[in-house]
């Protein structure tokens, strides 16, 4: 892959947001070029480069009764060298759409020569292992994972980690085109490949996300959700370095990816606040407004890479009501940050009172979140799930990160039935 250096940094605490770089080329050869005798604006990430960082990365694909070809065709999409983890939330009755699934990614591994390691959101043997291994809160009251793709996300987080992979990204199961899911997880590991720092996040910014208008294509920039979180989080960032910006494009990147010791340090949100929360919750812990930065992460710092894709998006289309809902959950989690100033509280109800998610008194509601996967003891969770079919793809439970085990509770104090497949 050929891509440029980012133009834009706005550094926010230990945070870099970069701006959105451009592809120039999606294959740019096997090997390094030879290196240039001037600077260069334009970076060369050899086949080479970046197959050794795919062979570290899990991809992680929630689905709930997504259609099966649009399934399979993102299995289609993703190298082989990569781990895929397929996260099922799907109905057991009256059909059982998961038995459906688990045969169409058996046919899958067949032909490919490959493992794929598949779970059930509701396998009470993984409730079972998050309750004793210390995560209780993503359980429901009936004592399994609760139903929500953020939960889905979180649990294989935690089964990635396990894998000794380092990293992880996600690929939603709706997506139309298999060659851009390939070029999803380049872009991915080009991120990888340029980072500084143990702890990065690769967010896609879609090319285009192409619409049927009258008898032809209209390729819009941006989603209508994606416009409104961009501004209010580009506002929040403009008000408290005091420089309007414009660098965050990303803010409802459902096509992310993280280095894993990132994504164990982190707080989540549930439902469409995920993607949005990942930024705020930077914003809060690096971003020294609120919370002293240890020395460690000051100069390993916190790296948001965000990269243009070439290929269209083009996803199930999911109506209004959807949009809206996206929206809301990002303006409720921007709302409710404390680094959020009150000038900016004020605009967020005015556009949710505008849109008519909001009465004229109302304010959004309270989210609550989960806790870092680093609180989680990793040895007894593999312990738990050692005669587990999921099992097969563990590796030895990696060091302890000092920097996980100093966040892994609440950020104002310090702390110390389904089978899973292989297939």
């Amino acid at each position: 892959m050929r891509i440029e250096i980012p133009r834009e940094l706005e550094r926010f605490g230990a945070n870099l947001f970069y701006g959105v770089q451009k592809v120039y080329e999606l294959d740019s050869g096997l090997k390094p070029d030879e290196p240039a005798d001037h600077p260069c604006t334009v970076k060369q990430l050899s086949y080479e480069q970046l197959y050794e960082i795919e062979k570290d990365m899990v991809i992680v694909i929630p689905t709930k009764g997504e259609k099966l070809r649009l399934l399979q065709g993102v299995l289609y999409g993703i190298p082989h060298q990569c781990l895929i983890i397929v996260v099922s939330n799907s109905p057991r009755q009256p059909v059982d759409r998961f038995s459906i699934e688990k045969d169409a990614i058996e046919r899958f591994c067949t032909f490919t020569r490959k493992s794929v390691l598949v779970i059930h959101q509701e396998d009470p043997a993984l409730a079972k292992a998050l309750e004793n291994a210390g995560y209780p809160e993503l359980l429901d009251e009936r004592g399994t994972v609760k139903s929500g793709k953020g939960e889905g996300m979180l649990l294989a987080t935690l089964l990635a980690r396990l894998t000794g992979k380092k990293f992880i990204g996600f690929i939603d199961a709706d997506n139309y085109f298999p060659g851009a899911v390939l070029e999803y997880i380049r872009i991915y590991s080009a991120g990888f490949a340029l980072r500084t720092s143990d702890y990065a996040l690769v967010r896609i910014s879609w090319q285009s996300k192409p619409k049927v208008m009258g008898s032809g294509l209209y390729f819009a920039k941006y989603g209508r959700a994606s416009v409104i979180t961009n501004r209010f989080m580009n506002s929040l960032v403009g008000y408290t370095t005091g420089f309007e910006t414009e660098v965050i494009r990303t803010g409802n990147a459902g096509e992310h990816a993280l280095t894993l010791d990132l994504a164990m340090l982190m707080e989540y949100a549930s439902g469409y606040a995920v993607e949005p929360y990942h930024l705020i919750y930077l914003m809060e812990t690096f971003g020294g407004l609120n919370h002293s930065l240890q020395q460690d992460i000051i100069q390993k710092h916190i790296e948001i890479f965000q990269i243009e894709s070439r290929n269209p998006h083009l996803h199930e289309q999911k109506g209004d009501e959807h949009v809206e809902d996206m929206i809301f959950a990002a303006l409720q989690v921007i709302y409710h940050s404390p680094v959020t100033p009150k000038v900016l509280k004020k605009e967020i109800l005015e556009e949710l009172r505008s849109r008519g998610s909001l009465k004229k008194d109302q304010e959004p509601p309270k989210m609550s979140f989960y806790p870092p996967l680093g609180k989680v003891n990793l040895k007894t969770f593999r312990h738990e799930l050692s005669g587990h079919p999921c099992a097969a793809f563990f590796q030895p439970v990696p060091a302890e990160n000092p920097l996980v085990r100093e966040h892994d509770g609440k950020r104002s104090r310090k702390k110390t039935g389904v089978k899973a497949h292989r297939l």
